[in-house]
């Protein structure tokens, strides 16, 4: 059965080509239109994957959305929201007066500096007005109610519109690439389930989904066994983590669905017991649910960053995630008794957080699916209904599910920049030497990546032996993270490096979980170890990434260590390379040193650059 898969088309908009639970092809608008988080009907994508498998519309069986109509998805939020109500109305949350008082005289003197903050200490500076208005909207109990309640019925109105639009921009899409059958609808928190488990290989496990909303839901947790996924409980929204993350993101002057990333390293900086049990004390947890106290009210969490260090306030929200997902998720284990959990929805793009779910005791294994934001929901829609009943198929064994390009094409890209290449007889022992060296290279070859991460393929390659490479690459590709990069490790040699990592192994294939590093990781490989100890590695064995592979078994020959820094091939804000015209273009503007490109390899024309 031959299933074409469609994302929400609000935000990075992707398609996915299933057959009878084989992915076949996906990948996100924004390769090819060059647009972070493309939103609207994928058009180009579905363009380049009919052309990558020889399929035509007609092909398909089913075209797959996760999402329900415009109208019942209205249906389901506007009686959560009513609901909503009711909630605040009842729950009684501590006085924030004494307790900020208190939390205030815990805030200690920092000198030590933040690469990124111009003082460990930093607050969200706002006039007096905006800080007026924070402190009335987001503590004052009358006040900060009606900001809630009003943010819901605004954030209704805006869902509703939002529905309708994209309703009508994916039937009018489809319309012009020739597909007239009706469009499958389907929960999206069922989506979210199927991707995670259907592709993590185990015929049973706990299967728990977080995000921000869908289909009434900001999270559920899932039984899935033998090929099967049964529904144990949904969150509704808006108690959403989702939510919750995203406020403290726009809160910091970030982007939020897009920077939460940065929250996350902010948050290793902070001491979260300052403002932690103030947070925690708007959310009324039971065993296996939890609902959040004003959950849309955004002018707490400024209320909040306008008074106290944004390492502070970070780490706060970093805590109270981790804490109340796990506390939800504990009580689904012990009940079930299921010691296998797979993780799909925006949420589980959280690393520190996927470690501490790993952490829970009865908890043995662990797997999250590789585009776990909404972005991967198009492909869980197309697995459920492609998906052989009662079948349990492999794991995937990598993301690599876009599109690549012939020797040929990748050499007219060279030549049409008159850039100079060779083609080495072993393109992987130089690479290795290069980087050895002190050289950046960036790496082109075979197909793309699916998802938000760089596997091997579409990556920029260092070594981890110096630290302050965080500061002048960022600086190089335009970049402000306050995370080091992500190393990438001989799968060999996963316990060397890592404490803790049977049972995850899996998962850490696709740069989805931070793990405890060993002194030998921490000695060797300090610039992809974060100021908490962690890192979140990709693990690469030779049958999943030959030439990958090789790369740093020879730069291990050379140096001892089996871990090299990987991260994004692409420039600030801009998406993850797709075609050579992307890699030779980024190549140029981020001032690499060589660029190893199929067979090929360049070295930057600029000898000054």
């Amino acid at each position: 059965m031959k299933v074409l898969g469609i994302s929400p088309l609000d935000k990075d908009s992707t398609v996915a080509i299933v057959e009878d639970g084989k992915i076949l092809f996906a990948a996100g608008e924004e390769r090819f239109s060059r647009t972070k988080q493309q939103s609207g009907f994928p058009k180009l994508a579905l363009e380049n994957a009919l052309a990558y498998t020889g399929l035509s519309m007609s092909d398909f069986d089913l075209v797959c959305y996760p999402f329900l109509t415009w109208e019942n998805e209205q249906k389901l939020f506007t009686k959560n929201l009513e609901d909503e109500k009711e909630f605040i109305g009842q729950f009684h949350p501590a006085d924030l007066g004494p307790q900020i008082k208190d939390a205030l005289t815990r805030v200690p003197d920092r000198n030590t500096p933040i690469h990124g903050l111009k003082h460990p200490n930093a607050i969200m500076e706002k006039g007096f007005l905006h800080s007026s208005y924070y402190s009335m909207a987001g503590a004052q109990k009358l006040a900060s109610n009606n900001a809630a309640l009003k943010a819901s019925r605004h954030w209704g109105e805006a869902a509703t519109e939002s529905f309708r639009h994209w309703e009508k921009d994916l039937l009018d899409g489809l319309a012009d690439m020739g597909w007239s059958q009706p469009v499958k609808r389907m929960d999206h928190h069922l989506s979210h389930a199927a991707n995670s488990f259907l592709c993590s290989g185990y015929d049973r496990a706990l299967c728990v989904t977080l995000d921000g909303y869908g289909s009434g839901l900001a999270g559920s947790v899932s039984e899935g066994r033998d090929g099967k996924i049964r529904r144990l409980h949904g969150l509704p929204f808006p108690n959403s983590l989702g939510t919750l993350y995203e406020h403290v993101t726009s809160s910091l002057g970030f982007k939020p669905s897009r920077h939460e990333g940065k929250i996350v390293g902010l948050a290793s900086y902070g001491d979260p017991s300052i403002l932690g049990d103030v947070l925690l004390s708007r959310i009324d947890e039971a065993p296996g649910d939890f609902r959040i106290y004003e959950a849309n009210n955004v002018y707490f969490s400024r209320y909040l960053a306008s008074k106290f260090p944004k390492i502070d306030v970070a780490a706060a929200y970093q805590y109270v995630l981790e804490k109340v997902a796990t506390n939800y998720i504990r009580y689904w284990v012990e009940k079930t008794g299921i010691d296998t959990i797979v993780l799909s929805g925006g949420v589980t793009a959280n690393v520190k957080l996927n470690q501490r779910i790993f952490e829970i005791e009865g908890v043995n294994h662990i797997f999250v699916y590789p585009n776990m934001g909404d972005g991967g929901c198009g492909t869980g829609a197309a697995l459920y209904h492609s998906w052989p009943a009662g079948e349990v198929k492999p794991t995937i064994s990598n993301a690599y599910m876009g599109p690549d390009y012939s020797d040929a094409h990748i050499e007219q890209a060279l030549m049409a920049e008159g850039l100079q290449y060779s083609r080495p007889e072993n393109l992987a022992a130089e690479v290795a030497a290069l980087i050895h060296g002190g050289e950046v290279v960036a790496r082109f070859d075979g197909r793309m990546e699916y998802g938000p991460r760089a596997l091997g393929n579409r990556s920029i390659l260092y070594h981890a032996r110096e630290p302050e490479v965080n500061q002048w690459l960022n600086t190089r590709l335009g970049r402000t993270e306050f995370m080091p990069f992500a190393p990438v490790t001989l799968f060999e040699a996963r316990e060397k490096c890592y404490h803790n990592i049977k049972g995850a192994e899996h998962a850490a294939e696709f740069m989805t979980i931070t793990f405890d590093c060993t002194d030998f990781m921490r000695e060797s490989c300090p610039a992809a170890v974060h100021v908490d100890g962690t890192a979140r590695p990709q693990l690469i064995r030779r049958e999943v990434n030959p030439g990958y592979y090789d790369i740093l078994t020879e730069y291990e020959k050379l140096s001892g260590i089996p871990s090299l820094i990987n991260t994004s091939f692409n420039m600030h804000e801009e998406p993850i390379v797709n075609s050579p015209e992307d890699a030779v273009r980024a190549f140029l503007q981020g001032a690499l040193d060589y660029l190893a490109i199929g067979p090929f390899l360049v070295k930057h024309p600029d000898p000054v650059h």
